[in-house]
């Protein structure tokens, strides 16, 4: 389906509408996915969709409806089955409108041919590379290798018509063997990025030194957090605290504090969708064009992102950030990136006395959104530092943190970082941060 013939599909349940005010989105969506575990491919699926969600608005009653019946037909009933529930929902004093169009004339295609058009033979060579280099240890590889395309139109009554398209590509990995296990990957919207190889090096490194692990007492370290280690916390903190309905319900850690330091000078995160580095978006799922959001800068609070509800009802403009109707988070910043350093993980280590090297996080989960107390686990690769150097693999450790106070004593940033799911962060050293139990493993 080219853009025009989803706008098309968009055109048909405007007119077919009898709310006041109707917006859809049309997405279209190829996925495929290559699995495997104990070094040997185990799933190949691939899937190919369309589907439509279409928003009635009757007064300040708003219905939303989805199907993925994208014929005539279907799209006709689905915009009465909006209206329909809209017309027994609750009135919501504090909706104002749908957003109205807005000029964007940039870029809307993102799409990497490679990543769309690549087949299972590549993947499976992708992730032959990684096995080969896990099975020449006597290690075992695991993990998944997907690719894919999305396209995206929104349009509504008041004049909205947006179409974007953009590709993915990830590989994640787990070697796993002598009692150790080592973890590595990349998320790109480019095939190219992609390389078993190096993926298959760094997690067999990881595996083969993350060996006979020993105890560590739980308490307070200096760590240096790789990248997505640092990506994860940064996530946490912007889904909790960084968007506008999370301020409006008291709930955020800005609640009172924008325009005041709340971590360190040295501490910059934005939400742009335009930022190469992330996957690309130029619209939001409101079809609003998206901005580049401060959000800390020399660890100052700048600002939260919006979409058109949270925006609206303070008389302001969305910043292009709204979510897939209905959605419970609001607006929340997917394009997140983290100001880079001049240094290294290993000029991070070899500046550390004593300290603790983190892979990645596991199972994080926030305890206290306001002082950004989040807990969680070590994984595939946790390591004490001694005298500048690795002195050996230690057993996974629980940490409880806030993120705040762990981002007001950052020593060092390095200079590279990586993509993780929705951000864009650098490794860290960080010279107080709290594990708060051991385990067995």
């Amino acid at each position: 389906m080219d853009q025009q013939q989803a706008l098309d599909l968009c055109d048909l349940v405007l007119q077919a509408s009898r709310a006041d005010q109707t917006e859809v989105v049309l997405s279209t969506e190829a996925a495929a996915l290559t699995r495997f575990a104990n070094n040997a491919i185990h799933q190949n699926v691939a899937e190919e969709g369309v589907s439509a969600t279409v928003r009635a608005v009757v007064g300040q009653r708003v219905g939303v409806a989805s199907s993925t019946d994208v014929s005539p037909e279907g799209l006709r009933e689905l915009a009465d089955a909006a209206y329909r529930l809209a017309l027994v929902s609750a009135a919501d004093e504090d909706f104002v409108s749908l957003p109205g169009p807005l000029p964007y004339t940039g870029e809307t295609d993102f799409a990497d041919a490679a990543a769309a058009a690549c087949d299972p033979e590549q993947r499976a060579a992708t992730v032959a590379e990684a096995i080969a280099l896990a099975a020449a240890e006597d290690f075992t590889a695991s993990g998944a290798c997907s690719t894919g395309l999305i396209e995206i139109a929104v349009a509504n009554s008041l004049g909205v018509r947006a179409t974007q398209r953009r590709s993915m590509a990830e590989m994640s990995l787990v070697v796993s063997g002598a009692g150790g296990s080592g973890y590595a990957r990349t998320s790109s919207p480019r095939l190219a990025d992609i390389s078993g190889g190096s993926l298959g090096r760094v997690a067999t490194a990881k595996c083969r030194a993350s060996r006979d692990p020993q105890a560590l007492p739980p308490g307070e370290y200096t760590v240096i957090l790789e990248a997505e280690a640092v990506a994860d916390m940064v996530m946490m903190l912007s889904m909790y605290g960084l968007g506008a309905l999370a301020v409006q319900e008291g709930r955020s850690f800005v609640n009172e504090r924008l325009g005041e330091k709340i971590c360190g000078d040295n501490i910059t995160i934005w939400d742009d969708g335009l930022d190469p580095r992330g996957h690309r978006l130029a619209y939001d799922f409101e079809g609003v064009p998206k901005q580049r959001v401060p959000l800390i800068t020399g660890g100052v609070a700048e600002g939260v992102v919006w979409d058109s509800y949270t925006a609206h009802k303070e008389g302001r403009q969305s910043t292009g950030h709204g979510l897939p109707a209905p959605n419970s988070w609001g607006p929340v910043p997917i394009n997140l990136l983290v100001a880079a350093g001049d240094s290294s993980v290993a000029d991070m280590i070899a500046q550390t006395q004593r300290g603790v090297l983190v892979t990645r996080f596991h199972y994080t989960n926030m305890i206290h959104p306001i002082k950004t107390v989040l807990t969680g686990m070590t994984r595939d690769g946790t390591f004490l530092i001694e005298d500048g150097q690795i002195a050996g693999a230690i057993k996974n450790l629980r940490f409880t943190q806030s993120i705040l106070e762990a981002l007001s004593c950052v020593s060092l940033i390095s200079r590279d970082g990586k993509l993780a799911d929705y951000v864009w962060a650098p490794a860290m050293r960080i010279d107080r941060f709290t594990f708060s139990s051991a385990t067995e493993f």
